[in-house]
């Protein structure tokens, strides 16, 4: 059996990637202070970067605003559907009638 692969939550990348933007550490102390891999890092990085810029980013959303807009993103997908299948069972019952 191979390692586990560990997850960690938004909250806590987003701390390391302030341990870097913010405090100004380099990736590779941070990484060596949080026994993370450097390459993971990165990445968190270039997450919050682009989130930053507007773009959704690859992977979970880092940032509050981020997580918000995939909330809303599937909230709107699912009453689109709700409306789709309304709209069907609409027209189903309006030819029942006739």
């Amino acid at each position: 059996m191979g390692k586990q692969r560990r997850q960690f939550d938004a909250g806590f990348k987003l701390e390391v990637v302030r341990m870097v933007k913010d405090q100004g550490l380099s990736v590779s102390q941070v990484s060596q202070t949080m026994s993370l891999g450097e390459s993971a890092i990165r990445r968190w990085i270039r997450q919050y970067e682009s989130e930053l810029a507007g773009q959704p980013g690859i992977g979970k959303p880092l940032t509050p605003e981020q997580q918000r807009i995939r909330q809303l993103e599937a909230e709107l997908r699912q009453l689109r559907m709700d409306n789709d299948i309304l709209k069907k069972a609409s027209a189903f019952f309006a030819r029942e009638l006739k």
